[in-house]
């Protein structure tokens, strides 16, 4: 294989899935750095938040190594952990043998209709060429009643924090990659399509206009993480 490299702000999906398979091994280790720890958090809000129950399907988007879903299996449901990176299939598959890793897009999921009671993505959805298609496909999968939980980089809503975190960014985080990850440069666009992401309301009117109901979000960390949560009528 050759040197990995980041993919581009219009996230060409062949860029997105070449840039994921090239960090796949250093995956996990990297964003607990790069977080300061702070992912562990996020997760559990995540699972909290999604409230898996026995026997419920979940399908956990952007699973990459499955490190996200396993929270979800520990409740007893059914979870399907599925990305559009092979490479990141592979690691997870050879950690956790007995999940069954799904390879899909997105934006075209390999799933019936009304099909999960939940459907979860952390930290992927900003990787997607068309965020609308993918939150009209979660709405198509997920069963009437069902919900969706989405965890991703958003806004700090403090603007003195939200300067420094900016700076963070785009200074530090690029060195400190560098340090730790098997592929540095991938962590610029990390940075850069975090700081292009929508903030936490427009995310909010993106899923309402792809049919979710009772749409609302909960910040983390200050905003640098936002949890938004919205239900299938």
């Amino acid at each position: 294989m050759g040197p990995v490299t980041r993919a581009s702000l219009d996230k060409q999906p062949h860029e997105v899935v070449s840039m994921f398979d090239g960090v796949a091994e250093r995956y996990d280790l990297t964003n607990d750095v790069l977080s300061l720890g702070q992912d562990r958090r996020w997760r559990k809000e995540v699972a909290r938040a999604v409230d898996a129950r026995p026997a419920q399907k979940v399908l956990d988007l952007a699973a990459g190594t499955a490190t996200s879903s396993l929270p979800f299996t520990r409740t007893g449901a059914y979870v399907v952990p599925c990305d559009f990176s092979l490479g990141m299939l592979q690691v997870g598959k050879r950690r956790h043998t007995w999940l069954p890793f799904t390879a899909g897009d997105a934006t075209r999921l390999p799933f019936k209709d009304d099909t999960f009671d939940a459907v979860t993505i952390s930290f992927g959805l900003r990787n997607v060429q068309d965020t609308d298609a993918a939150l009209r496909e979660m709405h198509r999968v997920t069963r009437p009643g069902g919900r969706v939980v989405i965890c991703e980089f958003s806004h700090p809503t403090w603007a003195p924090f939200r300067t420094v975190y900016t700076e963070y960014l785009m200074r530090a985080l690029p060195p400190l990659a560098r340090a730790v990850s098997s592929a540095p440069d991938a962590y610029v666009y990390l940075a850069e399509s975090i700081r292009a992401w929508p903030d936490q309301a427009a995310l909010a009117e993106r899923l309402r206009k792809a049919g979710w109901s009772q749409v609302a979000w909960r910040n983390l960390s200050g905003g640098i993480v936002a949890l938004h949560r919205g239900f299938k009528d």
